[in-house]
């Protein structure tokens, strides 16, 4: 790296790739730890939290020296590139450590993750994600050490087969047992966890659904709580939601006259499903479905996987990683689902052939949420779509020092920042952008954001 790169680099300050250390000591390598679980970063040392060079001692032997405490106290061990740099008459070192193929990595036993522009310790929760995207596994195929085939339903797994024969060129004549183990839903005569959600006898408390029918945001006119097998639970969620949802007869001139609901009901058929192929079952939180008189919600314990936004699941530009690989694959295989990440975009085109608004989608670190609206629905104000043809200065001046911080911040953790709504967020982006003041570099997924200072907020 040259000075000039150098000066740019201290003059962005931290970051979530960027990390400054007045000295080598133990905050050191546990920044290394984070970097290395996350996409990587580079550690400067030499330099104050707020970007002064304070420079440091360097001799022959300390870079070796700093080497070795990271290669003994991390496992897997990272051995990171160091290269030392004088700057204005003062030395300066700079650990370079990319994102390790094989996560998560623990400094003396401990955990940490890099979010924005600080290390966070890795909770349980997500040392065993990071560690079953890593064998490129998934936590429905881990053996259920609680339960055992004594606990599953041949009849369920019969007429799973079944489903699946309906639409096979070469039906499957297996007996139940051997069809779970060609799934892998049985290993080492184990069933898995996801054997036992799919076809168990009795009722998986972690499958728990909770649903209401609200007359307002605190009266309740009708409510269930479902607890079955995950085939189960989709017609019983569908037939709730259709015993609160109004149905109409439509004379258009056919022979036949046709039935018209409040909603299309093959996309709540698609957002049901993804709820229960995608939720994570490992969260102690239930999976909670609310119909008021003009929407209707859906709150699922998971968030989107690292890497996935909400706009490029819209899009559909994105490649799907389902977090239940054995759920995802045994509803597929029964045509419940079909092709991996297109469920979403059928969502939305389904509500525009109806004429009805488009679904809102929200993302946050532990929760999925849906929100869709009748066609006599009148969008309440904090999830409407918003125009700004103008912005307050001193929201442009917030979002521009927020940017500044983090170029590479996304517009949902701006939202969460300035206490706007995400569409109010995208509209004032929108804004920045077209006046010129705010430059989008790269994807979305991998881009930064540019501001520039030659123009001014009017």
């Amino acid at each position: 790296m040259d000075i000039e790169r150098l000066n740019i680099l201290i003059s962005q300050g931290e970051s979530e790739f960027v990390e400054f250390k007045s000295s080598f000591d133990r905050e050191t390598i546990e920044s290394v730890c984070a970097f290395a679980n996350t996409k990587g970063g580079k550690i400067v040392i030499g330099i104050t939290d707020d970007g002064k060079i304070k420079g440091i001692n360097i001799n022959d032997e300390t870079f070796q020296n700093w080497i070795n405490q990271i290669k003994t106290s991390t496992s897997p061990s990272i051995i990171p590139e160091i290269e030392k740099i004088d700057i204005r008459g003062k030395s300066i070192a700079i650990l370079h450590i990319i994102e390790q193929p094989i996560k998560p990595v623990s400094y003396k036993g401990r955990y940490f993750k890099r979010i924005n522009n600080s290390n966070h310790q890795m909770s349980p929760i997500e040392i065993a994600d990071e560690h079953l995207k890593t064998i490129n596994s998934s936590w429905d195929f881990s053996q259920d050490s609680i339960h055992t085939i004594e606990d599953i339903s041949l009849e369920k797994v019969n007429r799973f087969i079944s489903m699946t024969n309906q639409k096979r060129a070469f039906p499957i004549i297996d007996d139940p047992l051997t069809v779970l183990k060609k799934f892998q839903a049985i290993r080492e005569n184990r069933i898995t966890f996801g054997a036992y959600l799919l076809f168990a006898k009795d009722c998986p408390i972690v499958s728990t659904i909770e649903m209401g029918r609200f007359v307002d945001e605190t009266n309740i006119k009708d409510d269930v709580t479902i607890r079955e097998d995950l085939f189960s639970e989709v017609e019983l969620i569908m037939n709730f939601i259709a015993k609160h949802t109004n149905k109409a007869l439509v004379f258009s001139g056919n022979p036949q006259r046709e039935e018209k609901w409040d909603y299309p009901m093959e996309a709540i058929r698609e957002i049901v499903l993804n709820m229960i192929v995608h939720r994570d079952y490992k969260s102690s939180y239930d999976s909670v479905i609310k119909i008021y008189n003009n929407k209707i919600e859906f709150t699922n314990p998971g968030g989107l996987p690292e890497g996935l936004t909400v706009e490029s699941l819209k899009e559909g530009n994105f490649v799907s990683t389902p977090r239940n690989k054995l759920i995802a694959a045994i509803f597929k295989e029964a045509g419940l689902i079909e092709k991996y990440g297109s469920g979403i975009k059928r969502v939305i085109e389904a509500f525009k052939k109806s004429s009805m608004p488009e679904p809102i989608f929200e993302s946050t670190d532990n929760f999925f949420k849906v929100t869709i609206f009748n066609s006599q629905s009148h969008i309440a104000p904090e999830v409407a779509p918003e125009i700004a043809p103008e912005i307050a200065p001193e929201i442009a001046t917030k979002i521009l020092e927020i940017i500044a911080q983090n170029p590479y911040v996304t517009i949902n953790e701006i939202s969460n920042i300035i206490g706007k709504s995400l569409r109010s967020t995208k509209s004032y982006i929108s804004v920045l952008k077209k006046k010129g003041i705010l430059i989008r570099e790269g994807s979305t997924k991998k881009g930064k954001w540019i501001v520039n200072k030659n123009m001014e907020i009017k």
